[in-house]
């Protein structure tokens, strides 16, 4: 988790998933448990552009850390969503961790409220969107369903 988590990652998959909103959902399995954890999910673009998605959340269990599994729940979800005919894929995270998978820093579009150099854009066709990111609203969740 980013060290700005608030730890409430189990709460949103929950409503994305309650709200009909996670598009693609990968589990990781070793030795019959569950290591790591990937969502897909749709994202709104402030200029209308169609057909693009949030990666987040990502996570692996600190004891699987460091041994490509991420790296393979990533690859295999980008994979997913071009066979979907998505535009694109934008997230939150480490700037260090996702430009190896060809996700960069776009110019001219963001997200409300966060710095530039933490999201990142890839896109699956020749141009990228303008304006502004929205991720669905199952992003705000911050503890259990009622």
């Amino acid at each position: 988790m980013l060290e700005i988590s608030n730890h409430t990652e189990p709460f949103i998959i929950e409503a994305l998933r309650a709200a009909g909103a996670l598009t693609i959902s990968l589990v990781a399995a070793l030795g019959g448990q569950v290591g790591g954890h990937i969502a897909f999910s749709p994202v709104t673009m402030s200029d209308g552009s169609f057909g693009w998605f949030g990666l987040g959340l990502l996570s692996v269990l600190p004891e699987f850390q460091r041994q490509g599994i991420g790296g393979a729940l990533i690859r295999e979800g980008l994979a997913r969503l071009k066979a979907l005919g998505a535009s694109g894929c934008c997230l939150i995270g480490h700037p260090e961790y996702y430009r190896q998978f060809g996700f960069e820093n776009p110019d001219g579009l963001g997200h409300e409220g966060v710095p530039p150099e933490v999201f990142f854009v890839l896109s699956f066709g020749a141009q990228g969107p303008q304006g502004n990111a929205r991720f669905h609203d199952a992003f705000m969740a911050s503890g259990p369903a009622s």
